[in-house]
């Protein structure tokens, strides 16, 4: 009844939104995307279609209202970043198919000793620390089939699992695709949001940050918040109480590895050089032959590549994948995704963003510090609906303004706005991660919106705390 319900106040929405004047700031194609924000939210919270389907309703929507032609809606749809988890997809789809996975797994278990929130703090400081490096899409696509393949090790089969085997299960998979977000803010490279926000900031302000600069920030803010945040999904989120875990049981069932196996070191040496290749993107694009580079397209090479090279030695091996492998791919968060993509191009394009941000205005008044948090909480609140690009791009140049207003310095409101841009964990469609854990099928929406809320209150309060006292020791006034 209650999806009914959602389902029914959703096109009452959009309805009203095409019969009643918009507010005359904003205009009809902004309050269309506005109706279209609020459906979505509804239906994605609600689960009253699912949540793929509903991500469908921009390419429906926009064009039919006029507030966006359907080539531009398509296109978003079909943005790099879409091929660029599909790429890794593949990668990791290889890695399962050849066992590395699971060599993987057994390192991470032997190191994490025999309590399961410890293996669960393992994962998500392993995840964390790559994700610096490499692309968070790409770790958790990565990191997510190991954990699964400890989860199959440590759990009865999933027809037997009490609610603590569910907790136990939703607290890792999350974890690792939190951390995997969290992490990405630890380095100027981390994520391409950190990058696009630094060059508004460039941009709008003449501020320019170094990679340096960044750190003392990022790293901070990841050393003070995986282990809130792993307190926070074992304790209360996701609290499960298992008994101590039988190590060599737990590595008897994910499988002891031996020496490499041909398909193993066959991907192992394609692996390093796709995230070699993503590490040194920056270097590497300077070069004019080079230019052309982007993560997305070092994703498909490599993908394609595991069609061409042979598994084995012998004249009739297999390639290390075949095509027939790439019905396990996560088509249906692609498809998610591109709608969350499509949604966050008219939030930009029609004026929303600005539109909210411009109301932002009203909060110069109170105190520098209750501001920072004030911004922190909405853009954390947009980016779980909006990409984290979009909401940079939206947000920043806004919230630059702002500061001019109050006259401070605009760092002030800058750099926590920069940092909340890749904080949204309660939905989906909030990050690439987000996806990639729903679409194991061990987390539902209702309980990522629940873990996610306390992981999102977090971020008010860890980002402002870091800013704070990052600028503070600069000297910043």
């Amino acid at each position: 009844m209650l999806r009914q319900i959602a389902v029914l106040a959703g096109f009452a929405v959009l309805l009203a939104a095409l019969v009643v004047p918009p507010p005359p700031a904003l205009g009809f194609a902004g309050w269309v995307t506005l109706a279209l924000l609020l459906t979505m939210a509804l239906w994605w919270f609600t689960e009253a279609l699912p949540v793929t389907a509903t991500a469908l309703l921009p390419f429906v929507m926009l064009p039919m209202s006029g507030a966006a032609k359907l080539n531009a809606v398509a296109v978003s749809y079909m943005s790099p970043i879409i091929f660029l988890v599909l790429g890794g997809a593949l990668l990791a789809l290889a890695m399962e198919k050849s066992g590395l996975h699971r060599r993987i797994a057994v390192a991470v278990v032997r190191r994490s000793g025999d309590d399961p929130r410890g293996l669960v703090l393992a994962f998500m400081a392993a995840t964390a620390f790559v994700s610096m490096w490499v692309s968070n899409t790409s770790t958790a696509l990565i990191m997510i089939p190991i954990a699964a393949a400890v989860i199959a090790g440590v759990l009865p089969p999933r027809d037997r699992w009490s609610s603590v085997h569910r907790a136990f299960a939703r607290a890792l998979i999350l974890g690792i695709a939190y951390s995997a977000s969290i992490g990405g803010l630890g380095t100027l490279v981390g994520s391409p949001t950190n990058g696009i926000a630094v060059a508004l900031i460039d941009k709008a302000l003449g501020i320019k940050i170094s990679f340096l600069d960044w750190l003392a920030f990022g790293v901070p803010l990841v050393l003070i918040a995986i282990p809130l945040a792993w307190w926070i999904l074992t304790r209360v989120a996701c609290r499960f109480d298992l008994p101590a875990l039988d190590r060599a049981g737990v590595l008897a069932a994910i499988g002891e590895r031996g020496p490499l196996s041909s398909a193993e070191r066959r991907l192992l040496p394609l692996l390093a050089l796709t995230v070699c290749t993503w590490l040194a993107m920056p270097l590497l694009k300077q070069w004019p032959p080079l230019a052309f580079l982007d993560d997305a397209i070092v994703a498909i090479a490599a993908a394609l590549a595991l069609f061409m090279i042979p598994s084995g030695a012998a004249r009739n091996a297999p390639a290390l994948l075949d095509w027939t492998d790439t019905t396990r791919a996560p088509w249906d968060v692609l498809i998610l995704f591109g709608g969350g993509l499509a949604l966050a191009e008219a939030i930009t394009k029609t004026g929303l963003g600005a539109w909210l941000g411009g109301h932002l205005a009203a909060v110069g008044t109170l105190p520098l510090l209750a501001v920072i948090v004030l911004v922190t909480a909405l853009i954390v609140f947009v980016t779980e609906f909006a990409s984290n690009v979009a909401a940079a791009s939206s947000f920043v140049p806004v919230v630059a303004a702002l500061a001019g207003t109050m006259q401070v310095d605009p760092l002030w409101l800058v750099m926590p706005a920069a940092l909340a841009c890749t904080w949204g964990f309660m939905m989906p469609a909030g990050t690439p991660p987000n996806a990639i854990a729903y679409a194991t099928g061990l987390v539902r929406v209702p309980e990522m919106v629940r873990a996610g809320f306390w992981v999102d209150v977090l971020g008010l309060l860890v980002i402002p705390a870091v800013v704070y006292v990052g600028l503070r020791v600069f000297g910043v006034g």
